[in-house]
């Protein structure tokens, strides 16, 4: 089922309230029917299989379905019924088949890294028991006793081996938020330090003590505090590496949205091109308002308004290129008063959003002023007969329902709104005692991409593309995209200038003055 059939079908529930008719209904859906060329050949609509570790932001199929309806397809169509035919080339089979293998590597690449992590961790944390347990097992007898001293280093290691064993939780041990294209370089060189420091370690061990069966215990026992104290040292360094480097803002980053142009900026530190794209994208969610194709679609039926006017003739063949060439000119002065036309139009949608707006905050209020009512009557009745906030909702909804469905349509909203997501909102409100502004809030200003449901916004799969390598520093000039089904996001980094204040003092004497009075008047 395309994402058109998806979007009108959102109010499907509650479409008896539009009260349109059936020769209504029936336009709708021939219009939308896909047509044919004359060779029999299929349309251009296309479909898009979603694979698992991608699916596509709603609205791109909506809004090419919705390029051929008019200013007023909101009021003249409720659902579309019917069939549409699609296409798919063998250059979209290739490209999912490889978006499924690098899906399996990347799968992969991920759990190999978190066995190897998770083996040299378990095999850190054995070395320093083993380093202790290991002479006691293989030649007891010959060990020289443990005095005061050597009893307390078994304190200090059990303590010290706690702390670690608690950071290395804390830092490492996380839930992944994102699969990066390549490795973490600094993580990478943590593990490769620790495997080299316990192989170095385990070889030292193996040749002075093992070999000759070394009878000094303390001196083992304090061999093995020596390997923890570096380790703790170690967990130090990944702490300032991998957490403290990157928190002194360096960088500012541009991130502007290709199809809008919607832009931000943000400060980062000393990353990578691949970790930078990560908090560019977590605070893309939080920050930009969704994507809302539908809204483009206006401006690109104007365009094609506009490039269909344009016709050029060709007489006789023999002067084809000076006649084009005046037809050109004089279509282009009879279209100089396109920008007229832009006006009128956006100051009739402009006119027509205001008057469904003061429509849906008057019908909210009073739907809200009937709630208070029907709370003063329940307060009277018995605690088993009063009314739930969901059956309150729905008892409301109603009286509502036209007026937002009309400015949700207008406003091109509908595909972000089910039924559901309003009626749970609104026992929200109820439940919380807010104010019918409240209520309004999320559907009179478009949110962020985050408050609405993650089936209709989440996008699991985005291609960075830089010209420089993903796991290099920033830089400043550098330019990289993020790309996702339907837009792309532009993000230029330029680097904070360097600061220089100078100080300037100023003598507090400076301040001060005579005031000098004369004694003589004039008469």
């Amino acid at each position: 089922m395309s994402a058109a059939m998806d979007t009108e079908s959102t109010y499907s529930g509650y479409s008896h309230y539009s009260g349109h008719s059936k020769k209504a209904h029936r336009q709708g859906r021939d219009r939308h029917k896909s047509p044919r060329s004359k060779d029999g050949s299929r349309s251009e609509k296309s479909v898009t299989i979603q694979t698992p570790p991608a699916e596509p932001l709603l609205g791109n199929d909506a809004s090419r379905a919705e390029e051929g309806q008019d200013d007023n397809w909101g009021e003249t169509t409720t659902a579309i019924t019917g069939t549409s035919e699609h296409s798919i080339s063998q250059e979209d089979i290739a490209r999912i088949s490889k978006d499924l293998e690098d899906s399996v590597g990347l799968d992969c690449r991920r759990y190999l890294g978190l066995t190897v992590a998770a083996v040299l961790g378990l095999l850190v944390f054995l070395t320093p028991i083993a380093f202790i347990l290991l002479p006691q097992i293989l030649w007891r007898d010959d060990l020289e006793p443990c005095g005061t001293v050597c009893e307390g280093l078994f304190i200090s290691v059990a303590f010290k081996l706690i702390i670690l064993l608690i950071g290395t939780w804390a830092l490492f041990f996380r839930q992944p938020k994102a699969d990066i294209p390549r490795v973490f370089v600094f993580r990478a060189l943590l593990l490769v330090l620790i495997f080299l420091f316990v192989f170095s370690y385990w070889l030292f061990y193996g040749v002075r003590i093992l070999d000759s069966k070394d009878t000094n215990y303390q001196g083992i026992v304090q061999y093995a505090v020596s390997l923890v104290d570096a380790l703790l040292f170690i967990h130090y360094l990944a702490i300032v590496l991998l957490e403290l480097r990157q928190l002194q803002p360096m960088f500012a980053v541009k991130v502007v949205r290709s199809t809008d142009g919607e832009s931000r900026y943000y400060s980062l530190g000393h990353l990578s091109i691949q970790r930078a794209a990560l908090v560019v994208l977590e605070n893309y969610y939080r920050d930009f308002t969704v994507y809302n194709p539908a809204l483009l679609t206006a401006s690109k039926s104007r365009a094609v308004k506009h490039m269909a006017g344009l016709k050029v003739y060709n007489v006789d063949g023999n002067n084809a290129s000076g006649q084009s060439r005046a037809m050109i000119a004089a279509a282009a002065r009879r279209r100089d008063s396109s920008h007229n036309e832009l006006y009128y139009e956006e100051a009739d949608h402009e006119r027509r959003v205001k008057k469904r707006r003061a429509r849906l905050v008057v019908a909210v209020e009073e739907a809200f002023t009937h709630i208070k009512r029907l709370q003063a009557e329940e307060q009277q009745k018995a605690p088993g007969e009063m009314m739930d906030p969901r059956e309150a909702a729905q008892a409301i909804f109603p009286s509502m329902a036209r007026a937002l469905q009309k400015y949700l349509r207008t406003t091109r909203q509908q595909q972000y709104h089910s039924m559901e997501s309003i009626l749970q909102h609104l026992s929200f409100c109820i439940t919380n005692n807010m104010t019918p502004k409240a209520f309004l809030e999320r559907y009179l200003n478009p949110g962020p991409t985050l408050q609405y449901d993650r089936d209709r916004w989440f996008s699991k799969q985005w291609t960075l593309v830089s010209e420089e390598a993903v796991t290099s520093g920033l830089q400043d000039g550098i330019v990289f995209v993020l790309k996702c089904l339907d837009f792309s996001l532009v993000v230029n980094v330029k680097k904070i200038p360097f600061i220089k204040l100078s100080e300037e003092f100023i003598d507090p004497k400076s301040h001060k003055f005579v005031l000098r009075l004369q004694s003589e008047t004039s008469v």
